[in-house]
């Protein structure tokens, strides 16, 4: 009788199976949050003098969260809206995430790409919509590739960590927006320091009150970055680079070419979360413009575990909060920020995930080897 190789002695994973194995860690992450949200409501309660303690006051306030985000249709388009900068956020972190990069500056490509929008879209605002706008995309697309590549050029030539450098490169960003909307960006005579309106340049709604084009260019972002890293060369030296950049430059790939190329991307798609913003909210620019979406997109990045597509859901996951913690306020007079606690309990999960693996494993379907993790370790290789 002839023996079988190892590999087809080894028991057939289930559909099940290689469900679990993807989707564990991220589930598991999210349920320990919301319980760990809904123990720090109860907590709250003790300490206000003279209220009557509520037991079911976690469930009326999720309630109100969700049906915040999902209720009706406003709600929805609301979701969507809140999730469209975190798309293209998530997209940038995660993809330098493939080529081993920290891409921490997502913040301040997320305004220089906003600045680069806020401009061009200011100097066309009476030019043609079919000029205006996607002049004025294009030019946060490139405004934020060209933020990113300065720490991708420095990390390839010199060595500099990306981490350091990106975030150094926030700081600017920060202080370039506020002196250029101070100064030659202002509307003369204006009170407080505010931008002209993009006008023409606007994206367009396509759905409800609020439901702008850049939702589409999202769907459409995370599509196109899914083809271009499993179904491309460059897609696959970045996926090799974040590896193992030894042996792809033993096989013959430039390490350092793709560090700025993939930086240089990242950056871009960033760049274009501040012009979803720009171009589909704000239409103007302040010169404390500016959201946590740069910071956010780090969190959404991890929980998706730096895959295109399952970024689109982890942004639903974040939007959604954010457009349902209104209504909780209103409903459990629960305060909004209880949606940044639950943030930041998720990315504390996500970087304790070696630990949650072990608790996992003992779990695990039968015959599946392990379960895999988002964050294995600190290390840009776990990450890829």
């Amino acid at each position: 009788m002839t023996a079988q190789p190892p590999e087809a002695r080894r028991p057939k994973r289930s559909t099940a199976a290689r469900i679990w194995m993807v989707m564990a860690v991220p589930v598991t992450v999210v349920v320990l949050a919301v319980l760990l949200g809904a123990a720090i409501v109860l907590v709250s309660e003790l300490l206000v003098p003279g209220k009557a303690f509520d037991w079911g006051l976690p469930l009326v306030a999720y309630g109100a969260l969700i049906e915040g985000a999902f209720g009706n249709s406003d709600a929805v388009v609301s979701t969507l809206v809140n999730s469209t900068p975190l798309v293209f956020g998530g997209l940038a972190v995660g993809f330098g995430f493939k080529a081993g990069l920290f891409n921490i500056g997502a913040q301040g490509q997320f305004l220089v790409g906003a600045l680069g929008a806020v401009i061009v879209g200011v100097w066309l605002a009476d030019a043609p919509a079919v000029v205006a706008m996607p002049a004025a995309a294009l030019a946060g697309f490139v405004a934020g590739g060209l933020w990113g590549f300065v720490p991708g050029f420095l990390k390839a030539v010199s060595g500099a960590h990306e981490v350091v450098s990106t975030i150094m490169m926030n700081y600017i960003a920060v202080q370039l927006l506020a002196a250029l909307v101070s100064g030659p960006l202002k509307v003369p005579r204006s009170p407080s320091p505010v931008t002209f309106d993009v006008g023409n340049a606007a994206f367009p709604i396509l759905l409800g009150r609020n439901g702008h084009l850049g939702i589409l260019l999202a769907l459409l972002a995370a599509g196109f970055v899914w083809w271009l890293l499993f179904r491309t060369t460059w897609g696959f030296e970045v996926r090799s680079v974040g590896a193992n950049a030894d042996a792809s430059r033993y096989a013959g790939m430039r390490p350092k070419l793709i560090t700025m190329a993939t930086m240089t991307f990242s950056g871009a798609l960033a760049g274009l979360a501040g012009t979803s913003v720009l171009l589909g909210v704000t239409h103007t620019m302040t010169s404390s413009f500016g959201t946590t979406v740069g910071f956010d997109s780090i969190a959404v990045a991890l929980l998706a575990r730096s895959h295109p597509l399952a970024t689109v859901l982890a942004a639903l996951l974040f939007g959604g909060m954010r457009a349902g913690a209104g209504l909780m306020q209103i409903r459990a007079q629960i305060p909004v920020e209880l949606v940044d606690v639950l943030q930041a309990v998720i990315l504390l999960f996500l970087v304790a995930s070696p630990v949650l693996r072990r608790v996992l494993h003992a779990v695990t379907p039968a015959g599946v080897p392990d379960v895999e993790a988002p964050m294995a370790d600190m290390t840009p290789g776990a990450l890829a």
